[in-house]
């Protein structure tokens, strides 16, 4: 870990600040894109599911249901769910017939691409609303997060975590 000279009340203080804005700018831009996108919307899960094999085309439902902290079988409803609304396509794997390779169907892969256009557009407006000092911080932030985000434990190195404390 990089050592900082940050106070435990000051890292308190910026978690806290994030916990509560960052779902708070997606639920924003979410309540937009609602307003104006004429597709019926996938639930939360659903939409964190295709989002994810289109980042990762050709995942694995247990890969996606660790990446997604997620059950497997939770996971594969979902996959059947979205299936069957012609969104996902599951391939079975060419050496072991068990295992289910995930790709977006073109409807969904061109869904994607509007919702995030659409939100896109929504930032953009928002973002010329803002002075200068702010744009060039949020821009000097975008790095951090990124990073952040690296750092956050995955489904496996939490339940490690978890097991390691529960054994002490």
């Amino acid at each position: 870990m990089p050592p900082h000279s940050a106070s435990a009340q000051d890292l308190d203080h910026v978690a806290a600040g994030l916990v509560a804005c960052l779902p708070a700018l997606g639920r924003a831009l979410e309540r937009q894109v609602d307003l104006v996108y004429p597709h019926p919307k996938p639930s939360e899960a659903q939409l964190a599911l295709l989002r994810h094999v289109g980042d990762h085309d050709g995942v694995t439902v247990r890969a996606a249901a660790e990446a997604l902290l997620m059950k497997p079988n939770n996971v594969s409803a979902l996959v059947t769910q979205l299936t069957e609304q012609g969104l996902l396509e599951r391939r079975q794997d060419a050496s072991d017939k068990r295992v289910a390779h995930l790709h977006l169907t073109p409807v969904a892969r061109q869904r994607l691409v509007e919702v995030r256009q659409l939100m896109a557009g929504h930032v953009v407006g928002a973002l010329r609303a803002l002075t200068e000092g702010e744009l060039d911080a949020l821009g000097s932030a975008l790095g951090a997060l990124n990073a952040l985000g690296r750092h956050l434990p995955t489904a496996s190195a939490a339940t490690a975590t978890a097991t390691a404390t529960a054994a002490h």
